[in-house]
């Protein structure tokens, strides 16, 4: 997929889950999603991903997988520049400060329990041999 077609198909999931109060179909229908506006790292850009979460506590966590690639998704390189986000799950919509874990005890238990409710998570990491940073969310 082109970058032009990865962004076009990001954008109609951003649409779709604003129309529909965090609510997708298609290949996301049924996982939890929420959408994370990040400043570019060089260009200072606002743009949102929609992404695929899970809860620890009050805070999100989301994993920077790219499918298991060799390298992170261009949204981790921005949140790792500026960790300063937005995010909005349902209706919601608020500031986040976002913490990057990328060893340590933390970072292995929030990737294991994600892993456990989306197994394909656990793929990913035997596709690569970079260690995939887990990303925890907290409300501002």
């Amino acid at each position: 997929m082109s970058t032009t077609d990865f962004n076009a198909f990001n954008n109609g999931i951003v649409d779709e889950f604003r129309a529909n109060h965090g609510v997708v179909a298609g290949p996301f229908a049924g996982a939890p999603m929420i959408l994370v506006t990040h400043k570019g790292a060089k260009s200072g850009v606002e743009r949102t991903s929609p992404l695929v979460y899970t809860r620890d506590g009050d805070r999100l966590v989301i994993i920077a997988s790219m499918g298991g690639a060799p390298a992170h998704p261009a949204w981790f390189h921005n949140i790792k520049a500026n960790p300063e986000v937005q995010v909005e799950v349902g209706d919601e919509s608020y500031p986040a400060k976002a913490e990057i874990l990328t060893e340590g005890p933390e970072r292995q238990r929030l990737f294991d329990q994600q892993a456990a409710l989306m197994p394909n998570f656990k793929e990913y990491q035997g596709k690569t041999d970079r260690v995939i940073p887990v990303i925890v969310l907290t409300k501002a």
